[in-house]
């Protein structure tokens, strides 16, 4: 139970933070059609886990308990794109780049035909 805590409380510090930047998006570029929020809260949580993932293996540092917190409540609560990204590149650092191409295509193809599902599930069709 308290480690489901430390999660929840990561989490909601990261969907505040997700949040944050949307609104700072929406008011800096409120006319872009590219998605720049969703783009840079992507980009910004790989960088996260990328920068807490090699503190970890380098320096052993943080508990479970705080990487509980940091990657699966923070980062997770930011964007869950950071752990496709870090499975991705643990992938490919084991030389398992068949593995990790494959986990990328399908993931954006069953992603995106899995949003059409629910679009056709609910009667919507645009």
């Amino acid at each position: 139970m308290k480690t489901a805590l430390i999660v929840a409380l990561g989490g909601a510090i990261g969907s505040v933070l997700r949040y944050f930047l949307y609104v700072l998006s929406a008011h800096f570029a409120p006319d872009w059609r590219f998605p720049i929020a969703t783009f840079s809260v992507n980009i910004l949580g790989c960088l996260l886990v990328g920068v807490l993932a090699g503190l970890v293996l380098k320096q052993h540092l943080l508990s479970l308990e705080v990487r509980l917190f940091l990657f699966t409540g923070i980062a997770g609560g930011f964007t869950t794109f950071s752990a496709f990204g870090l499975e991705t590149f643990y992938l490919l650092r084991k030389d398992e780049v068949v593995i990790a191409a494959s986990y990328v295509v399908s993931s954006i193809i069953v992603g995106i035909a899995f949003v059409w599902l629910g679009f056709m599930l609910t009667g919507t069709r645009s």
